[in-house]
């Protein structure tokens, strides 16, 4: 059903339990580009497309190149968070929200101040050695040229899920567990298009699911609620 800010304010004021599943759409509105709706233009940079580029198999067999992409394209360390980042953390606060369950990669949640962030895709600000597992922030990636090294000799690896990689299964079980303890679940800015984290909403049997993206996705008739908005300007009104 199409709905107002008013009626999704409403919905939020009634719920005693919320669970909100994020996408793309909450980071660009922080300056992060959505890479996969810029691919002509990464191409005329870059001999292979961004999702090969980001896969498993392109990291190992071409490391260095995948580095000049991911420190040209997936860091924004300067980005800050939104009006929807900062009205989750402030719902977890009041004991509202029992999690952020996202898709991105960029740790703006935890800078708005969210605790409980469940990352399907991992972090940037994460890395760590493939040897001998130790871990490393963001600095040993944009402190290096090249392919990062640990101490030990082997390759630093950014904590993120590249194709053709699995999800971590506790985070997916944390995720699960989440979603159906919600009376409430809220979609924003994610086209539900990446599976299987988009299927995490199958889970879902409470009584209100809002939809928040600006352009439709296959799961709006499915939805109570469905605003085609900037997320950033609904939860900056709610």
């Amino acid at each position: 059903m199409k709905a107002t800010i008013e009626q999704l304010r409403e919905a939020v004021e009634k719920a005693k339990t919320i669970a909100f599943f994020g996408g793309a759409g909450v980071s660009t509105e922080s300056g992060i580009p959505d890479f996969r709706s810029t691919d002509g233009l990464y191409n005329q940079k870059y001999d292979y497309p961004p999702e090969t580029m980001l896969s498993h198999t392109f990291f190992v067999r071409h490391t260095e190149e995948f580095y000049r992409f991911y420190r040209d394209k997936m860091l924004y360390l300067d980005a800050k968070p939104n009006a929807a980042h900062q009205k989750l953390a402030e719902w977890e606060k009041q004991g509202k929200l029992n999690a952020v369950i996202t898709q991105n990669i960029d740790g703006l949640h935890q800078m708005a101040g969210s605790k409980h962030v469940l990352e399907l895709h991992g972090s940037v600000l994460r890395n760590y050695c493939t040897k001998c597992r130790k871990f490393y922030d963001v600095t040993a990636i944009t402190g290096s040229t090249g392919v990062p090294k640990c101490e030990c000799g082997g390759t630093i690896k950014p904590d993120v899920v590249l194709y053709e990689e699995s999800l971590d299964n506790d985070v997916m079980d944390e995720a699960v567990r989440c979603i159906r303890d919600a009376d409430m679940l809220i979609i924003g800015g994610t086209s539900l298009a990446v599976y299987p984290a988009a299927g995490l909403i199958h889970y879902f049997s409470g009584s209100t699911l809002a939809l928040i993206n600006q352009d439709a996705t296959p799961l709006d008739e499915r939805a109570d609620l469905v605003l085609h908005d900037s997320i950033g300007k609904v939860f900056g009104a709610l």
